[in-house]
């Protein structure tokens, strides 16, 4: 079918009720792509009507350095994403009821993900969208339907999404940013690093809930301490210059105030590429780095937790510890060796977000409670064993524990938002007021018993319904009749990505749970089918808006689902 056939269409159903609408699904060859309407609401108040547009690359024309590779074609996706919104944002008309006229595509925020709301390939650009067909009550608007549909769809796709009308300086800096903060996160490991801040790195955020980079005459761009400053070629940016956080462990410290936990949500969110002018372009970290924090309430399902906590009353076993309402100790050690077991090479821990009877016990305690009546080891016991014999790295922020120098690689100190190195500083200090504090021993990391989930105990029904899996926003997954509560996930940025998670984990139950396999290699063989033949594995839908996401925060949300099961 062709242009002309849907506009004979939407003058035929003018007027009807509004499930005539769903005659218009098919496909349609315009002058200059063709359009895909996927799915049609059944009513104005419902959720709006998917269509796709694929424009040929023989008329698209971007040039094949512009996604030459996943870094530059990811950054050239979401170019095209913001692109696509803007225009639809001039365009779009409120057009009768409901959500009659609105046009919209999943646009990104500051970080650079893959979705599949814009697909680039050497054969075509194609954007997959939302649109409210008009309304007036729950009557068709059929000849107001033509004209978004029939010219207004056209323009977009002229302005938005052809080569020679879009912004091509524009498209250079997404892709180049892109591209170089993939290189420079892949150097790292060999340079003997965890991390990166590049030199005029602007941290702050406008607020907790806006992402966007502060602006002011009073914001401090990072300059590195001459102890720590690294230089790295990249591809497009040539020679920078920044401030290397080597392996092992790496204390923040500082007063309050002074840009301690701004430099920790850097560095957590430095897993992913930003886009140009975000601030935070070069800081970028290992690509396995967790978030750990204490998670009171959190339901924990056979975890080994016994490198951290032995002989807890009444004998409860903690090499496969289950709670439906874990303290803030023991789910910090579950959250920590839930990473561990994925084969996390480096922790993020904030004090301040941290159970203080995990992270230590000073001597005082210890001369009070004596160990044999402590379950707990804490962290400060153990951060070095997680380094030296399983290869796990930290970067701790710390204000109140000296305690922690003992066992530090790196001290950066942070006042008024500048770094120094005071790692010098720290250790002399720890000889001038040695602690009598005892250090305390656990469980060797490299014995974790593996957790194998049962597959009976994923289950997604609800009533009537076999599959009930929504999401809403990024932190809350409806599951079945559960409700999982990623809050405490902090590397989740999109509700794309928890859109995808939520079906990952029945694909992931569908496909490779199977009693014997352990989440780690279940969640593997998910994220390899995601590589090998994209998001949309995990549904076949196209109607749905995913975003690229890790296998660590899979993981996260299978293990908060209250009715996990682990076979012992």
């Amino acid at each position: 079918m062709d242009k002309a056939s849907l506009q004979k269409t939407l003058d035929r159903i003018d007027g009807k009720g509004y499930k005539a609408y769903k005659d218009i699904r098919g496909s349609y060859r315009f002058v200059r792509f063709e359009l895909f309407i996927d799915y049609v609401q059944g009513d104005p108040f419902a959720s709006p009507s998917r269509m796709r547009v694929r424009v040929p690359q023989s008329v698209a024309a971007y040039p094949k350095e512009t996604y030459s590779n996943s870094s530059r074609r990811i950054g050239l996706e979401n170019y095209l994403l913001s692109a696509f919104q803007s225009v639809t944002r001039e365009l779009s008309a409120k057009r009768g009821s409901g959500k009659s006229g609105l046009i919209t595509i999943d646009v990104p925020a500051q970080e650079l993900l893959e979705r599949t709301a814009m697909r680039v390939t050497a054969d075509f650009v194609e954007a997959s969208f939302s649109i409210g067909l008009p309304a007036a009550g729950r009557r068709v608007l059929g000849r107001q339907a033509a004209t978004m549909l029939c010219q207004d769809l056209p323009r977009i796709v002229e302005t938005a999404l052809l080569y020679k009308n879009n912004q091509a300086d524009l498209i250079t800096q997404y892709t180049a940013v892109s591209e170089d903060a993939t290189a420079l996160r892949n150097q790292l490991d060999e340079l003997g690093l965890v991390a990166f801040i590049g030199n005029g790195a602007v941290l702050p955020r406008k607020s907790g809930v806006d992402q966007r980079p502060l602006q002011g005459n009073g914001v401090v761009k990072w300059q590195s301490p001459p102890e720590l400053e690294v230089i790295i070629e990249l591809p497009n940016a040539g020679t920078v210059k920044g401030t290397g956080i080597p392996k092992g462990v790496t204390l923040i410290v500082g007063g309050g105030f002074h840009g301690k936990s701004t430099l920790l949500n850097a560095l957590e969110h430095g897993i992913y590429n930003h886009k140009p002018q975000d601030g935070r372009e070069l800081v970028v970290i290992n690509e396995t780095a967790v978030k750990i924090r204490a998670e009171d309430g959190r339901r924990v399902a056979g975890v080994d937790i016994s490198p951290f906590i032995n002989n807890l009353p009444f004998g409860q076993d903690t090499t496969h510890f289950t709670s439906d309402n874990a303290s803030g100790s023991t789910s910090q050690a579950a959250n920590i060796l839930e990473a561990v077991a994925l084969n996390s090479q480096l922790l993020l821990i904030d004090e301040d977000t941290a159970a203080t009877n995990f992270m230590i016990r000073d001597q005082r305690m210890q001369a009070l409670v004596a160990k044999e009546k402590e379950p707990i080891t804490p962290f400060i016991d153990r951060v070095r064993s997680l380094y030296e014999d399983a290869g796990v790295s930290t970067i701790l922020v710390i204000g109140g524990s000296g305690d922690y120098f003992v066992v530090a690689d790196h001290v950066i100190g942070m006042d008024s938002y500048h770094p120094a190195d005071r790692t010098a500083d720290a250790q002399r200090i720890a000889e001038a007021f040695s602690s009598q504090r005892l250090r305390e021993k656990g469980r060797p990391f490299t014995q974790l018993n593996p957790r194998i989930p049962l597959p009976r105990s994923i289950n997604p029904r609800k009533g009537k319904r076999d599959t009930n899996i929504k999401t809403r926003d990024v932190e809350t997954i409806s599951f079945g009749v559960q409700t999982i509560d990623l809050s405490a996930v902090s590397q989740l940025v999109d509700s794309s990505q928890t859109r995808a998670i939520a079906d990952a984990i029945w694909y992931a139950q569908q496909n490779y749970m199977d009693g014997k396999r352990p989440l780690s290699e279940i969640v593997e063989l998910v994220m390899r089918d995601i590589e090998n033949r994209g998001l949309r594995v995990i549904n076949g839908r196209s109607h749905t808006d995913y975003a690229a996401f890790r296998k660590f925060e899979l993981a996260a949300a299978i293990n908060r689902l209250r009715t996990l099961e682990i076979k012992k």
